[in-house]
């Protein structure tokens, strides 16, 4: 059973007015969060005091899923398979519109309960929960389109078809810092291909899981279908590896950290299953000496310190020109002393918590880790003093691009500043480290820009000019190379990775042309 808590990731607490949960002290807190008056809202998305977090068309299970609820769970969603793969593609797309209509519904509520429970703000939890309804809605236009083409065959009277044919099972293991949008990606399109899905989101953001897969199982249910076509079980690392292990698993797709992806990556392909990867990023911006520096500064700034620096496509390296490093620097120094920082809730709020103590943990060894590296921070590199995983947003200078800390991801809001001096140079650099999701370029120079977009430029997944490497639309795949494992979700032909693909000859002749000229007397 998931507990509604007295003091979830953010440490809310008792107080008698909404913005005084970010405030107080935990330990003051008397009563769980679903029993107070401005927490009431969270009984609209069928939240309880206690919640089980095993579903499989029924609600079950005690505390961390068991391997026994595992087993009972993909039986179940085995079964249902058999039905849902049978509901023709555009049919399957209605389901998912309906889904999409009802997490609009909940859109607000929803989205306040991403923010209390992984600590981003306000605005970008209802943007995250927007994101899912937004990939709904492109899966359904999507349902009817999926498909190969009839090729020409060098055999008369006889064709080419490539058939596309679901997975079955796709198992879905979600990160924290997007815990409602990653699964709505790979959810939606999984769904319209006619496999049945078994989520197993972050333990920290249960709640979240469940007051989703409450919300689409009530679709289901009303459209008389069963319930285990979306599965969750909320559990630990055993539930992970079971997945991976498993064989009934059509596909994974896992999102999290390099080091569990490797892992996750060896256990599949032991067996010779499939999996998609969304692992870490270590992206940079590189800003030339055209650059227009109104773009710039508020770009590095948002992706730098939006969602607290708990994005995988957060700018952890900024490239500046030496000829505008000086003014860069400075200019972001004045922009970053002007972030809001407080309750996520707050609207006038851009800046809250880290998700964990762990977080804040790194947070520190990075910093002091850079000053021996021999890095000076320009702006913050502290803890803030108030209740809550609050940290300041950081830039450190004078680093060489290659030191150890510079290579490592820290899921933190730290801002590693360098100058260059040529291009070639710089597009080595943004390439040196060992993952590639996102890159970014600010210039006017039309060559340049696509010799960034050539063989020779970025070797990221996500590739940008002019914008931050944050803030990917649905409609084209998300994903990367290298470390972060070549995966691609969301939009464009991801769709792929959900489905096998058959070569299908077919001879409507009276004839038997065979391969190579062979004729048998």
């Amino acid at each position: 059973m998931w507990r509604v808590p007295h003091r979830l990731c953010l440490h809310l607490v008792r107080g008698s007015k909404l913005s005084d949960a970010w405030n107080r002290p935990a330990a003051f807190m008397s009563t769980l969060l679903i029993n107070q008056a401005q927490y009431a809202w969270l009984k609209e998305l069928g939240l309880r005091e206690e919640n089980e977090g095993v579903y499989n068309g029924s609600w079950g299970g005690r505390g961390e899923a068991s391997v026994a609820d595992y087993e009972e769970t993909v039986k179940k969603a085995r079964e249902a398979w058999r039905i849902w793969a049978e509901v023709p593609a555009p049919k399957r797309g209605e389901v998912v519109r309906q889904i999409g209509d009802a997490l609009r519904e909940k859109i607000q509520v929803l989205g306040s309960l991403v923010s209390l429970e992984m600590g981003k703000i306000l605005v970008e939890g209802v943007g995250e929960v927007q994101e899912y309804v937004d990939i709904c809605d492109y899966a359904v236009g999507l349902s009817r389109m999926i498909g190969g083409p009839i090729l020409p065959s060098e055999r008369p009277g006889h064709a080419l078809i490539e058939q596309w044919n679901p997975v079955g099972l796709v198992g879905i293991i979600t990160a924290f810092n997007f815990p409602v949008a990653v699964y709505g990606w790979n959810n939606a399109i999984a769904m319209i291909c006619g496999n049945v899905c078994l989520w197993k989101g972050a333990p920290t953001t249960s709640l979240i899981s469940v007051a989703v897969t409450k919300i689409i199982a009530k679709v289901l249910e009303d459209s008389k279908l069963p319930g285990a076509i979306c599965s969750l079980t909320c559990g630990g690392a055993d539930i992970g590896s079971a997945m991976a292990r498993d064989e009934r698993v059509g596909l994974l797709s896992f999102t999290g950290s390099t080091q569990v992806g490797k892992q996750v990556a060896l256990m599949v392909q032991e067996r010779f299953g499939r999996s998609l990867l969304e692992l870490g990023g270590n992206n940079a911006i590189i800003a030339f000496e055209d650059a227009d520096l109104s773009l710039v500064v508020p770009s590095a700034l948002f992706a730098a310190v939006g969602t607290a620096g708990q994005r995988c496509t957060t700018a952890r390296r900024l490239f500046l020109h030496e000829s505008i490093h000086d003014e860069v620097v400075n200019r972001l120094k004045k922009a970053y002393a002007q972030i809001r920082v407080g309750n996520p809730w707050d609207s006038n709020v851009l800046y809250g918590p880290l998700h964990t103590k762990q977080a804040v943990s790194m947070f520190l060894g990075a910093v002091e880790e850079a000053k021996k590296e021999g890095g000076t921070v320009v702006y913050g590199g502290k803890v803030m003093d108030r209740p809550g995983n609050y940290v300041e947003p950081t830039i450190v200078t004078g680093l060489a691009h290659d030191v150890s800390i510079v290579h490592t991801e820290t899921f933190a809001p730290i801002l590693y500043v360098f100058k260059f001096k040529s291009e070639e140079e710089v597009f080595e650099w943004n390439n040196e480290v060992k993952q590639g999701l996102s890159s970014s370029i600010f210039t006017k120079d039309l060559g340049r820009i696509f010799r960034w977009l050539g063989p020779k430029g970025s070797d990221c997944g996500i590739v940008n000019v002019n914008i931050p490497t944050s803030g990917a639309e649905i409609g084209g795949a998300f994903g990367g190379e290298k470390h972060t494992g070549g995966g691609r979700e969301s939009g464009s032909d991801a769709w792929k990775q959900y489905m096998r693909r058959s070569t299908c000859t077919i001879n409507y002749s009276k004839d038997l042309p065979l391969a190579q000229g062979i004729k048998f007397q």
